[in-house]
Protein backbone atom coordinates (compact mmCIF):
# COMPACT_ATOMS: atom_id res chain seq x y z
CA UNK A 1 0.00 0.00 0.00
CA UNK A 2 1.05 3.65 -0.50
CA UNK A 3 0.52 6.20 1.89
CA UNK A 4 -1.45 8.25 -0.80
CA UNK A 5 -3.97 5.20 -0.37
CA UNK A 6 -4.27 6.98 3.68
CA UNK A 7 -4.88 10.37 2.08
CA UNK A 8 -0.70 11.03 2.45
CA UNK A 9 -0.67 12.76 -1.28
CA UNK A 10 1.60 15.39 -0.45
CA UNK A 11 4.83 17.17 1.27
CA UNK A 12 5.06 20.78 2.72
CA UNK A 13 8.49 20.59 1.85
CA UNK A 14 7.75 19.31 -1.51
CA UNK A 15 11.30 19.59 -3.42
CA UNK A 16 13.22 19.38 -0.69
CA UNK A 17 15.30 16.00 -1.53
CA UNK A 18 14.54 13.96 2.18
CA UNK A 19 16.98 12.22 3.88
CA UNK A 20 15.55 8.86 3.09
CA UNK A 21 16.36 6.56 6.42
CA UNK A 22 14.43 4.08 8.58
CA UNK A 23 12.51 4.61 12.31
CA UNK A 24 12.88 2.01 14.97
CA UNK A 25 15.34 -0.77 13.63
CA UNK A 26 15.07 -1.46 17.83
CA UNK A 27 12.04 0.31 20.14
CA UNK A 28 14.94 2.32 21.87
CA UNK A 29 15.11 4.52 18.48
CA UNK A 30 11.48 5.56 19.38
CA UNK A 31 11.16 7.42 22.86
CA UNK A 32 7.97 8.86 23.78
CA UNK A 33 7.24 10.64 27.49
CA UNK A 34 3.68 12.03 27.97
CA UNK A 35 3.45 15.41 29.13
CA UNK A 36 0.79 15.01 31.64
CA UNK A 37 -2.21 16.29 33.52
CA UNK A 38 -1.15 15.02 36.55
CA UNK A 39 -4.62 13.98 38.93
CA UNK A 40 -4.30 15.27 42.51
CA UNK A 41 -3.10 12.97 45.30
CA UNK A 42 -5.90 11.72 47.80
CA UNK A 43 -5.07 9.41 50.94
CA UNK A 44 -8.54 8.00 50.18
CA UNK A 45 -9.26 7.88 46.79
CA UNK A 46 -10.29 4.50 45.24
CA UNK A 47 -7.79 5.02 41.72
CA UNK A 48 -4.11 4.53 41.63
CA UNK A 49 -2.64 6.84 39.52
CA UNK A 50 0.87 5.69 37.70
CA UNK A 51 3.60 6.41 35.53
CA UNK A 52 3.99 3.29 33.48
CA UNK A 53 6.99 2.70 31.48
CA UNK A 54 6.65 -0.22 28.76
CA UNK A 55 8.47 -1.10 25.70
CA UNK A 56 7.29 -3.00 22.46
CA UNK A 57 3.53 -2.92 24.20
CA UNK A 58 0.56 -2.01 21.67
CA UNK A 59 -2.00 -0.45 23.31
CA UNK A 60 -4.95 -2.78 23.65
CA UNK A 61 -2.74 -5.80 24.61
CA UNK A 62 -0.79 -4.00 27.38
CA UNK A 63 -4.53 -2.72 28.64
CA UNK A 64 -5.26 -6.81 28.52
CA UNK A 65 -2.12 -7.99 30.14
CA UNK A 66 -2.85 -5.30 33.08
CA UNK A 67 -6.25 -6.19 34.15
CA UNK A 68 -5.28 -9.79 33.54
CA UNK A 69 -2.98 -9.42 36.07
CA UNK A 70 -4.73 -7.43 38.54
CA UNK A 71 -7.66 -9.56 38.28
CA UNK A 72 -10.23 -6.44 36.93
CA UNK A 73 -11.87 -5.97 33.81
CA UNK A 74 -10.19 -3.42 31.35
CA UNK A 75 -12.36 -0.71 31.55
CA UNK A 76 -10.99 -0.40 35.40
CA UNK A 77 -7.90 0.58 33.54
CA UNK A 78 -7.27 4.04 32.17
CA UNK A 79 -5.26 6.18 29.99
CA UNK A 80 -5.37 9.64 28.69
CA UNK A 81 -3.07 8.98 25.15
CA UNK A 82 -2.34 5.90 22.82
CA UNK A 83 1.48 5.80 22.26
CA UNK A 84 3.04 3.56 19.15
CA UNK A 85 3.43 -0.04 19.86
CA UNK A 86 6.76 -0.35 18.30
CA UNK A 87 8.49 2.05 21.01
CA UNK A 88 9.73 3.00 24.37
CA UNK A 89 6.92 4.61 26.11
CA UNK A 90 5.92 6.57 29.14
CA UNK A 91 2.58 7.43 30.04
CA UNK A 92 0.22 7.68 33.10
CA UNK A 93 -2.38 5.64 33.56
CA UNK A 94 -5.04 5.36 36.42
CA UNK A 95 -6.31 1.93 37.63
CA UNK A 96 -9.40 1.23 39.74
CA UNK A 97 -7.13 -1.36 41.76
CA UNK A 98 -5.53 -1.39 45.15
CA UNK A 99 -2.61 0.50 45.19
CA UNK A 100 -0.06 -2.69 46.33
CA UNK A 101 -1.15 -4.66 43.72
CA UNK A 102 -0.51 -1.71 40.86
CA UNK A 103 3.01 -1.91 42.85
CA UNK A 104 3.20 -5.18 42.56
CA UNK A 105 2.61 -5.73 39.11
CA UNK A 106 5.68 -7.62 37.21
CA UNK A 107 4.97 -7.91 33.71
CA UNK A 108 8.25 -8.18 31.06
CA UNK A 109 9.03 -4.72 29.74
CA UNK A 110 6.95 -2.77 32.12
CA UNK A 111 7.76 -0.65 34.87
CA UNK A 112 5.48 0.77 37.41
CA UNK A 113 6.74 3.98 38.61
CA UNK A 114 5.22 6.67 40.82
CA UNK A 115 2.19 5.35 42.15
CA UNK A 116 -0.08 7.44 44.35
CA UNK A 117 -4.18 6.95 44.91
CA UNK A 118 -6.52 9.86 43.64
CA UNK A 119 -10.56 10.60 43.46
CA UNK A 120 -10.32 10.83 40.06
CA UNK A 121 -9.33 8.30 37.23
CA UNK A 122 -8.20 9.17 33.76
CA UNK A 123 -9.46 9.62 30.37
CA UNK A 124 -8.32 9.44 26.75
CA UNK A 125 -7.22 13.48 26.24
CA UNK A 126 -6.35 13.67 29.87
CA UNK A 127 -2.73 15.12 28.64
CA UNK A 128 -0.79 18.09 26.86
CA UNK A 129 1.45 16.33 24.45
CA UNK A 130 4.62 14.36 24.03
CA UNK A 131 8.10 14.27 23.98
CA UNK A 132 10.46 12.46 21.90
CA UNK A 133 13.15 11.24 20.88
CA UNK A 134 13.88 9.84 17.42
CA UNK A 135 16.77 7.94 15.92
CA UNK A 136 16.60 7.71 12.02
CA UNK A 137 18.94 4.93 10.77
CA UNK A 138 20.45 4.26 7.42
CA UNK A 139 19.90 7.89 5.68
CA UNK A 140 20.60 7.81 2.35
CA UNK A 141 24.21 8.21 0.89
CA UNK A 142 25.38 11.43 -0.30
CA UNK A 143 22.67 13.19 1.17
CA UNK A 144 23.93 16.72 3.02
CA UNK A 145 22.49 15.57 6.32
CA UNK A 146 22.62 19.34 8.23
CA UNK A 147 22.05 21.18 4.99
CA UNK A 148 18.60 19.28 4.26
CA UNK A 149 17.81 19.27 7.96
CA UNK A 150 18.65 22.88 8.69
CA UNK A 151 16.40 23.57 4.88
CA UNK A 152 13.30 21.33 5.83
CA UNK A 153 13.17 22.89 9.62
CA UNK A 154 13.26 26.30 7.75
CA UNK A 155 10.47 26.11 5.67
CA UNK A 156 8.33 24.14 8.52
CA UNK A 157 9.12 26.94 10.96
CA UNK A 158 7.74 29.66 7.89
CA UNK A 159 5.06 27.88 8.07
CA UNK A 160 4.44 27.78 11.72
CA UNK A 161 4.69 23.62 11.71
CA UNK A 162 3.94 20.93 9.68
CA UNK A 163 0.49 19.13 7.99
CA UNK A 164 -1.27 17.70 10.94
CA UNK A 165 -1.56 14.43 9.37
CA UNK A 166 -2.93 11.33 10.83
CA UNK A 167 0.12 9.47 10.66
CA UNK A 168 0.41 5.81 9.04
CA UNK A 169 0.48 3.78 12.07
CA UNK A 170 -3.26 5.51 12.79
CA UNK A 171 -4.08 2.87 10.23
CA UNK A 172 -1.91 -0.57 11.40
CA UNK A 173 1.93 -0.80 10.80
CA UNK A 174 1.70 -3.94 9.25
CA UNK A 175 -1.41 -4.19 7.49
CA UNK A 176 -2.40 -0.25 6.91
CA UNK A 177 -6.38 -1.40 6.67
CA UNK A 178 -7.60 0.02 10.03
CA UNK A 179 -9.92 3.16 8.12
CA UNK A 180 -11.26 0.30 5.20
CA UNK A 181 -12.85 -2.06 8.16
CA UNK A 182 -13.88 1.73 9.70
CA UNK A 183 -15.57 2.26 6.48
CA UNK A 184 -17.28 -1.24 6.30
CA UNK A 185 -19.01 -0.79 9.19
CA UNK A 186 -19.91 3.08 8.60
CA UNK A 187 -21.60 1.44 5.62
CA UNK A 188 -23.53 -0.99 8.16
CA UNK A 189 -21.54 -4.47 6.24
CA UNK A 190 -20.48 -6.04 9.45
CA UNK A 191 -19.55 -9.34 8.11
CA UNK A 192 -17.46 -7.03 5.30
CA UNK A 193 -15.58 -5.33 8.54
CA UNK A 194 -14.81 -8.89 10.29
CA UNK A 195 -13.97 -10.63 7.21
CA UNK A 196 -11.17 -7.91 6.78
CA UNK A 197 -10.07 -7.50 10.32
CA UNK A 198 -9.57 -11.62 10.84
CA UNK A 199 -8.92 -12.83 7.10
CA UNK A 200 -7.52 -10.33 4.41
CA UNK A 201 -3.98 -11.70 4.19
CA UNK A 202 -1.02 -9.29 3.97
CA UNK A 203 2.29 -10.31 2.96
CA UNK A 204 3.75 -7.56 5.12
CA UNK A 205 2.66 -9.50 7.31
CA UNK A 206 4.71 -13.23 8.97
CA UNK A 207 3.80 -16.53 7.29
CA UNK A 208 2.03 -18.30 9.87
CA UNK A 209 -0.18 -15.22 10.06
CA UNK A 210 -0.73 -14.68 6.29
CA UNK A 211 -1.46 -18.25 5.77
CA UNK A 212 -4.10 -18.50 8.46
CA UNK A 213 -5.77 -15.39 7.15
CA UNK A 214 -5.65 -17.10 3.78
CA UNK A 215 -6.77 -20.10 4.38
CA UNK A 216 -9.84 -18.57 6.80
CA UNK A 217 -10.31 -16.15 3.51
CA UNK A 218 -10.88 -18.73 1.68
CA UNK A 219 -12.42 -21.93 3.56
CA UNK A 220 -14.52 -19.77 6.00
CA UNK A 221 -13.32 -22.87 8.60
CA UNK A 222 -13.67 -21.07 11.97
CA UNK A 223 -12.45 -24.04 13.85
CA UNK A 224 -9.53 -24.73 11.84
CA UNK A 225 -8.81 -21.25 11.94
CA UNK A 226 -8.59 -21.34 15.74
CA UNK A 227 -6.04 -24.34 15.44
CA UNK A 228 -4.02 -22.14 12.91
CA UNK A 229 -4.15 -18.57 13.82
CA UNK A 230 -1.27 -17.53 16.22
CA UNK A 231 -1.78 -17.07 19.79
CA UNK A 232 -0.27 -13.46 19.43
CA UNK A 233 -3.80 -12.89 17.59
CA UNK A 234 -5.69 -12.63 20.44
CA UNK A 235 -8.56 -10.46 19.42
CA UNK A 236 -8.62 -12.56 15.79
CA UNK A 237 -9.21 -15.49 17.67
CA UNK A 238 -11.59 -14.04 20.11
CA UNK A 239 -13.63 -13.36 17.66
CA UNK A 240 -13.29 -16.63 15.46
CA UNK A 241 -14.27 -17.92 18.38
CA UNK A 242 -17.17 -16.77 18.39
CA UNK A 243 -18.64 -17.08 15.23
CA UNK A 244 -17.83 -20.86 15.56
CA UNK A 245 -19.96 -20.87 18.69
CA UNK A 246 -22.74 -18.18 17.16
CA UNK A 247 -22.62 -18.74 13.41
CA UNK A 248 -23.38 -15.66 11.07
CA UNK A 249 -23.10 -13.35 14.46
CA UNK A 250 -20.70 -10.86 13.68
CA UNK A 251 -22.34 -8.09 15.31
CA UNK A 252 -21.80 -10.15 18.60
CA UNK A 253 -17.93 -10.98 17.27
CA UNK A 254 -17.50 -7.39 16.83
CA UNK A 255 -18.76 -6.65 20.77
CA UNK A 256 -16.20 -9.02 21.79
CA UNK A 257 -13.24 -6.32 20.80
CA UNK A 258 -12.58 -3.65 23.33
CA UNK A 259 -14.96 -0.63 22.98
CA UNK A 260 -11.56 1.79 21.71
CA UNK A 261 -10.43 -0.45 19.55
CA UNK A 262 -14.11 -0.33 17.77
CA UNK A 263 -14.07 3.27 17.53
CA UNK A 264 -10.48 3.10 16.23
CA UNK A 265 -11.79 1.94 13.01
CA UNK A 266 -14.35 4.32 12.82
CA UNK A 267 -11.57 7.18 13.88
CA UNK A 268 -9.08 5.51 11.04
CA UNK A 269 -11.57 5.73 8.08
CA UNK A 270 -12.61 9.76 9.32
CA UNK A 271 -8.71 10.22 9.95
CA UNK A 272 -8.57 9.23 6.26
CA UNK A 273 -11.44 11.82 5.03
CA UNK A 274 -9.44 14.20 6.83
CA UNK A 275 -6.01 12.98 5.24
CA UNK A 276 -7.26 13.79 1.60
CA UNK A 277 -8.65 17.01 2.91
CA UNK A 278 -5.24 18.36 4.32
CA UNK A 279 -3.58 17.23 0.95
CA UNK A 280 -6.41 19.13 -1.25
CA UNK A 281 -6.28 21.81 0.73
CA UNK A 282 -2.02 21.69 0.24
CA UNK A 283 -2.04 20.97 -3.50
CA UNK A 284 -4.27 24.33 -3.62
CA UNK A 285 -1.59 26.07 -2.49
CA UNK A 286 -3.90 27.41 0.35
CA UNK A 287 -1.82 28.36 3.74
CA UNK A 288 -2.49 25.87 6.36
CA UNK A 289 -2.34 28.67 9.18
CA UNK A 290 -3.77 32.39 7.91
CA UNK A 291 -7.31 31.46 7.59
CA UNK A 292 -9.45 32.43 4.84
CA UNK A 293 -12.70 33.70 4.83
CA UNK A 294 -15.33 30.63 5.65
CA UNK A 295 -12.45 28.90 7.52
CA UNK A 296 -13.25 27.38 10.90
CA UNK A 297 -10.64 28.41 13.70
CA UNK A 298 -10.07 26.51 16.85
CA UNK A 299 -8.81 29.37 20.03
CA UNK A 300 -6.78 28.06 22.53
CA UNK A 301 -7.39 26.51 25.84
CA UNK A 302 -5.84 27.14 29.15
CA UNK A 303 -3.50 24.88 28.43
CA UNK A 304 -2.30 25.97 25.24
CA UNK A 305 -3.79 23.50 23.01
CA UNK A 306 -6.47 23.91 20.49
CA UNK A 307 -9.81 24.06 21.97
CA UNK A 308 -11.80 21.87 19.68
CA UNK A 309 -15.33 22.27 21.49
CA UNK A 310 -15.46 26.24 20.78
CA UNK A 311 -14.71 26.62 16.45
CA UNK A 312 -14.73 30.08 15.17
CA UNK A 313 -16.22 30.29 11.77
CA UNK A 314 -14.00 33.53 10.01
CA UNK A 315 -15.90 35.79 8.39
CA UNK A 316 -15.02 39.73 6.58
CA UNK A 317 -15.64 41.42 10.45
CA UNK A 318 -13.23 38.90 12.23
CA UNK A 319 -10.44 37.77 9.32
CA UNK A 320 -7.90 40.67 10.55
CA UNK A 321 -8.29 39.41 13.60
CA UNK A 322 -8.24 35.41 12.99
CA UNK A 323 -5.01 36.50 10.92
CA UNK A 324 -3.37 38.12 13.65
CA UNK A 325 -4.29 35.48 16.59
CA UNK A 326 -3.20 32.28 13.96
CA UNK A 327 0.24 34.32 13.14
CA UNK A 328 0.38 34.51 16.69
CA UNK A 329 0.07 31.00 17.95
CA UNK A 330 -2.96 31.30 19.45
CA UNK A 331 -5.50 30.25 16.95
CA UNK A 332 -5.76 27.36 14.36
CA UNK A 333 -7.29 26.77 11.01
CA UNK A 334 -9.19 23.29 11.05
CA UNK A 335 -10.33 20.84 9.09
CA UNK A 336 -13.64 18.32 8.92
CA UNK A 337 -13.53 15.27 11.24
CA UNK A 338 -16.27 13.90 9.66
CA UNK A 339 -19.35 12.47 11.90
CA UNK A 340 -23.13 12.55 12.48
CA UNK A 341 -22.71 16.00 14.40
CA UNK A 342 -20.03 17.83 12.14
CA UNK A 343 -19.73 21.11 10.34
CA UNK A 344 -18.77 21.95 7.20
CA UNK A 345 -16.50 24.84 6.89
CA UNK A 346 -17.88 27.84 4.03
CA UNK A 347 -15.86 28.83 1.33
CA UNK A 348 -13.24 27.01 -0.31
CA UNK A 349 -12.44 24.88 2.58
CA UNK A 350 -16.25 24.02 2.47
CA UNK A 351 -16.09 22.97 -1.13
CA UNK A 352 -12.85 20.71 -0.78
CA UNK A 353 -14.31 18.78 2.55
CA UNK A 354 -18.10 18.15 0.17
CA UNK A 355 -15.90 17.10 -2.40
CA UNK A 356 -14.04 14.31 -0.46
CA UNK A 357 -17.33 13.56 1.28
CA UNK A 358 -19.33 13.03 -1.68
CA UNK A 359 -16.30 10.95 -3.50
CA UNK A 360 -17.03 8.43 -0.51
CA UNK A 361 -20.80 8.32 -1.19
CA UNK A 362 -21.74 8.88 2.61
CA UNK A 363 -23.81 10.93 4.70
CA UNK A 364 -22.90 12.13 8.20
CA UNK A 365 -26.02 9.79 9.88
CA UNK A 366 -24.00 6.83 8.32
CA UNK A 367 -21.77 7.77 11.31
CA UNK A 368 -24.67 6.76 13.59
CA UNK A 369 -23.99 2.81 13.36
CA UNK A 370 -27.31 1.12 14.11
CA UNK A 371 -26.54 -2.08 15.28
CA UNK A 372 -23.41 -1.05 16.53
CA UNK A 373 -23.86 2.09 18.69
CA UNK A 374 -21.08 2.00 20.76
CA UNK A 375 -18.88 2.13 17.44
CA UNK A 376 -20.74 5.72 16.62
CA UNK A 377 -18.97 9.03 16.21
CA UNK A 378 -20.24 12.84 16.15
CA UNK A 379 -17.25 14.02 14.31
CA UNK A 380 -15.03 17.01 15.21
CA UNK A 381 -12.72 19.61 13.79
CA UNK A 382 -9.45 18.94 13.91
CA UNK A 383 -6.19 21.61 13.50
CA UNK A 384 -4.43 21.48 10.42
CA UNK A 385 -1.25 22.90 11.49
CA UNK A 386 0.63 20.87 13.95
CA UNK A 387 3.21 22.92 15.76
CA UNK A 388 6.76 21.46 17.33
CA UNK A 389 8.80 23.29 19.70
CA UNK A 390 12.17 22.20 21.88
CA UNK A 391 13.76 20.78 18.38
CA UNK A 392 17.17 19.57 18.32
CA UNK A 393 18.97 17.40 16.41
CA UNK A 394 22.39 15.39 16.70
CA UNK A 395 23.81 14.13 13.92
CA UNK A 396 25.96 10.78 13.51
CA UNK A 397 27.17 8.18 10.52
CA UNK A 398 24.76 7.09 8.70
CA UNK A 399 21.91 8.71 11.10
CA UNK A 400 20.30 11.39 12.85
CA UNK A 401 18.60 11.64 16.32
CA UNK A 402 15.94 14.19 16.35
CA UNK A 403 14.22 15.18 19.73
CA UNK A 404 11.27 17.74 19.92
CA UNK A 405 7.87 18.36 21.45
CA UNK A 406 4.14 18.10 20.09
CA UNK A 407 0.50 18.83 21.30
CA UNK A 408 -1.28 15.76 21.91
CA UNK A 409 -3.05 13.95 18.93
CA UNK A 410 -0.13 15.10 16.64
CA UNK A 411 2.04 12.24 14.79
CA UNK A 412 6.25 12.20 15.35
CA UNK A 413 6.35 9.58 12.63
CA UNK A 414 4.34 12.86 10.07
CA UNK A 415 7.41 15.47 11.21
CA UNK A 416 9.56 12.64 10.57
CA UNK A 417 8.01 11.62 6.89
CA UNK A 418 8.69 15.42 6.07
CA UNK A 419 12.57 15.30 6.62
CA UNK A 420 12.75 11.65 5.63
CA UNK A 421 10.51 11.20 2.31
CA UNK A 422 11.00 7.76 2.44
CA UNK A 423 8.89 4.43 1.72
CA UNK A 424 5.81 4.06 4.15
CA UNK A 425 7.39 0.69 5.42
CA UNK A 426 10.47 3.33 7.03
CA UNK A 427 8.02 4.40 9.56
Amino acid sequence: MMESELGLEVFLTEGITGIGGKLRKIPEDFEVEEISVLPMPAADGKYVIAKVWHRNWEANRLVRRLASNLHVGRTRIGFAGTKDGRAVATQLMSFNAPLEDVKALQIPDVRIIDAYTSRRSLEIGDLIGNKFRIKVSDVAEGVDLPGTCEEVNKKLDEAGGFPNFFGVQRFGSIRPITHLIGKDLVMADFEGAVMRYIANPSEEENSEANDARRNLQQTRDFERALVEFPMKLTFERTIIEHLRDHPGDHVGALRRLPRNLLMMFVHAYQSYLFNRILSWRIRDGMSLRDPGIGDIILPLTKTNVPDHDTPITVAADNHDKAVKSAREGKAFVSGLIYGTSSVFAEGRMGEIERKIVESENIKNMDFQIVGLREASSKGTRRELLAPYRDFKIDLGPGEVTFRFALNKGCYATTLMREFMKADMSAY
